[in-house]
């Protein structure tokens, strides 16, 4: 038989080795917090939530993708200005929480006065609290006076990425799909033709770009392919912010109407209402 005392005393080095990881957790996310300038202490507002559906991917696959990094969990800081909030980020957040376990938070930097209830809100309303390192991904969304928006991920060994079209790429990388090289163009002169011409450009370039889009959608249900890409999901936030998509052709319409039966358009969408 097992003597009583050493199974007590095997239970507690355990109670005390899990108390010392969780703190280990901690001390990290409070290290690259302090490491992230903008992520000040002057917030006025913090959300969290750890919504998410399936599980369909392990956390092997993010660090096969963004490096191992023990004992901490992996953070993309994102700083975006609420006068004009990028919706495509926020549908990839979405994509992403039905892919991996998401610490999400909201923060609020001291250069804005105020900001709508309903971003205050966009990553849904917090249910429950788990530990740091139940997570496999941290991502954090800083509503801050910006002049474009700016991702930092694992900041002490990379550039800080900015841009709409740019970030999107990255998060949408996330979700480790491989594309050939004609894809992959494709894909990005999507990207930047949503960017630069339907979202920036005059209201001719605009006319040329859904022009060129129904004519993509008039051969294929996506604008690549066969399946979504970041391309529709940056092309489909361009045509509601920029009030395009009520005069958008046929083929544009009927593409649309797919994105916003996917979970993440939809909730993304009612933020416009």
């Amino acid at each position: 038989e097992v003597d009583p005392s050493l199974e007590a005393l095997e239970s507690r080095q355990e109670e005390i080795l899990k108390r010392l990881y969780e703190l280990k957790s901690a001390v990290d996310g409070l290290s690259k917090m302090i490491q992230t300038p903008d992520a000040d202490l002057d917030v006025t507002n913090i959300i969290q939530t750890d919504e998410y559906s399936s599980l369909t991917t392990s956390g092997a696959d993010l660090d096969l993708m963004l490096g191992k990094d023990y004992g901490a969990l992996k953070d993309i800081v994102i700083n975006a200005n609420p006068s004009l909030p990028p919706l495509s980020l926020l549908v990839l957040h979405s994509l992403l929480c039905e892919r991996y376990k998401i610490l999400s938070a909201i923060h609020t930097h001291s250069s804005v006065k105020k900001v709508p209830e309903k971003l205050l809100k966009c990553f849904g309303e917090q249910t429950k609290k788990q530990l740091r390192h139940e997570y496999q991904l941290g991502f954090t969304l800083i509503w801050k006076d910006v002049p474009k928006p700016q991702m930092k991920f694992s900041i002490q060994t990379m550039c800080p990425i900015e841009g709409e079209g740019n970030i999107a790429r990255f998060l949408f990388s996330l979700f480790g799909q491989k594309y050939n090289a004609v894809t992959s163009t494709l894909i990005d002169s999507w990207v930047d033709t949503t960017i630069f011409q339907l979202k920036e450009g005059s209201s001719k370039e605009k006319g040329a770009v859904l022009r060129a889009m129904n004519a993509a959608l008039g051969k294929t249900p996506w604008l690549v392919g066969n399946e979504l890409t970041v391309a529709d999901i940056v092309a489909w936030c361009a045509l509601q912010q920029t009030g395009s998509a009520n005069a958008a052709p046929a083929h544009v319409q009927k593409w649309m109407k797919s994105c916003e039966n996917l979970a993440p358009f939809s909730s993304v969408l009612k933020l416009l209402k």
